[in-house]
């Protein structure tokens, strides 16, 4: 796996996640707003352990 996206993948959910809650909450509710930091941060978790660089 490239080490950029290995970098990236903690940096870029740590900058999405705030900014894409709140605009989703004040779009179309707090349902809504619930529901996507719930998939967004699954997906996010998901792929930080994909990308996990682990001790051999």
């Amino acid at each position: 796996m490239a080490r950029w996206f290995v970098a990236l993948t903690p940096l870029t959910g740590a900058i999405l996640f705030p900014l894409v809650i709140p605009i989703t909450i004040h779009r179309f509710g707090i349902s809504y707003g619930v529901f996507a930091a719930l998939i967004l941060s699954t997906i996010w978790f998901v792929l930080m352990l994909r990308t996990s660089e682990m001790p051999h």
